[in-house]
């Protein structure tokens, strides 16, 4: 989704989604309503709904959003802040275990609460541009949205001039810009 955001595509089937990451598609919709419930996504209704984000990339780290879906992020329970339990060990402040597994902790944390949405989608762009491949999804996206409309041409009289039959050339009317709304335009949108 954030790729999609970033590529001025917003709205993301679940369907589509689960077909193209080869997901099964009740197991992204209980994913979907955690991250719905939560605040990080919002749907759309209707045939050209979707799903997109509902926060900036730039404000979703990638720690909350896994302790949303899997739960604590410590390697083992007697670590955990939200979901401590007791170890079998006798003495958690001298187990070489603990202390291990605490330095394993602190380092995958502190990477997880530190990157964004935004930080992992640049990197992807970046490294897909780069090696000149195409983005996983792009036909996805692209293909559920409609076609731009033809430029118009418009016929202008123009005044008299004292040369019969004269007439200005036809002129081009750009279409109008159907820019997807961003930021704290979104919940206007409602």
């Amino acid at each position: 989704m954030g790729i999609a955001e970033a590529l001025g595509r917003p709205l993301v089937r679940i369907g589509d989604l689960a077909e193209k990451e080869n997901l099964p598609l009740k197991f992204l919709e209980q994913i979907f309503v955690q991250l719905k419930d939560a605040g990080y996504i919002q749907s759309k209704r209707g045939k050209q709904g979707g799903y997109f984000l509902a926060l900036p990339a730039s404000d979703i780290h990638f720690g909350d959003l896994i302790r949303l879906v899997d739960g604590p992020l410590a390697p083992i329970p007697c670590l955990s802040r939200t979901a401590y339990e007791r170890c079998s060990c006798p003495d958690e402040a001298h187990c070489g275990l603990h202390a291990l597994m605490a330095g394993v902790s602190r380092a995958v944390t502190d990477i997880l609460d530190r990157v964004t949405l935004a930080d992992t989608v640049k990197k992807t762009l970046r490294k897909i541009r780069r090696n000149a491949v195409t983005v996983p999804f792009v036909k996805m996206v692209s293909r559920r949205l409609p076609k731009k409309p033809a430029r118009a041409v418009v016929k202008k009289k123009s005044a008299p001039s004292g040369k019969s039959g004269s007439r200005r050339k036809a002129s081009s009317v750009p279409p109008p810009k159907n820019r997807p709304k961003s930021g704290s335009n979104r919940k206007q949108m409602r």
